[in-house]
């Protein structure tokens, strides 16, 4: 497994880098469009009503005007769960970054099925040729089951990290063996919870950034790790973790225990 490689997202067919960028941390659009050049070409512009980062929409448009946007895939989250509201954000968002359509529209944190009207909507963005693909994230792993079964999600946003990582064996098992949806896994750190010394167990050091997204991206289920970052040199750190590539048993014994500590020796 290298990292450096793009992979496929699921049944989309989309090439994407092993790390996703997040819009709303801070970054320059010279970082973004560095992490470009890396191969990370997973552009998340975050809400449509919030989270749009003007210099991530400043580094989408340097990068389709040097003629690249085939090999850009950008999402755009929705979190108004009302296509009337919705449909405006998403409008605006296109125009903001000056792009006919996205690769992804991501209908934002449901904790069951999205109503008939909000689907109709996104499958209807879907057939204008708007959205090229339907994705959707939740808190709530078991609905992913019924997600499968509807069969009208293409791509899977999952909380998964080594404290919540329950999606081994509420999520990632029960995906269908063939036509699969793309795995995306967001909250590596734990917001930030891994990263702290005050929350280790005695003796262990704090993990970095880097230890929390090699460990997601270990799972072969997963195709894709979200990371964000405030600053330039942040994001550049973040894309080291290309280069270290998978954790070995050690690591990837080392992390799970930390993780059963934080969360005291349970799963969510």
């Amino acid at each position: 497994m290298d990292f450096k490689e793009k992979t496929t997202l699921g049944r989309t067919g989309l090439k994407v880098g092993r790390l996703g960028i997040s819009s709303s941390y801070g970054a320059p659009a010279e970082a973004f469009e560095e992490a470009f050049e890396r191969g990370c070409n997973y552009f998340n512009m975050g809400s449509f009503i919030k989270g749009r980062s003007k210099e991530m929409m400043k580094a989408i448009r340097n990068i389709t005007a040097k003629g690249k946007r085939d090999e850009l895939v950008v999402a755009m989250y929705d979190y108004t769960h009302s296509p009337l509201i919705g449909h405006k954000h998403f409008m605006k968002g296109l125009r903001q970054m000056g792009l006919e359509y996205v690769d992804e529209l991501i209908l934002g944190y449901y904790s069951g099925l999205p109503r008939k009207s909000v689907m109709n909507w996104a499958i209807r963005l879907k057939e204008q040729g708007l959205a090229r693909y339907i994705g959707v994230s939740s808190h709530h792993r078991k609905v992913f089951a019924e997600f499968s079964r509807k069969g009208l999600m293409d791509i899977y946003h999952v909380r998964y990290n080594a404290v919540n990582s329950r999606a081994e064996k509420d999520i990632f098992p029960l995906l269908p063996s063939e036509n699969k949806p793309g795995i995306v896994a967001y909250t590596a750190t734990r917001w930030g919870q891994l990263l702290k010394e005050k929350k280790m167990p005695p003796g262990e050091k704090a993990l970095s950034a880097i230890d929390c997204y090699r460990f997601v991206l270990s799972n072969p289920s997963v195709n894709l790790c979200m990371t964000g970052a405030r600053n330039h040199e942040m994001l550049r750190e973040n894309l080291e973790t290309l280069d270290l590539g998978p954790l070995n048993e050690d690591e990837m014994a080392r992390i799970r225990g930390i993780g059963d500590f934080i969360y005291g020796k349970r799963r969510d």
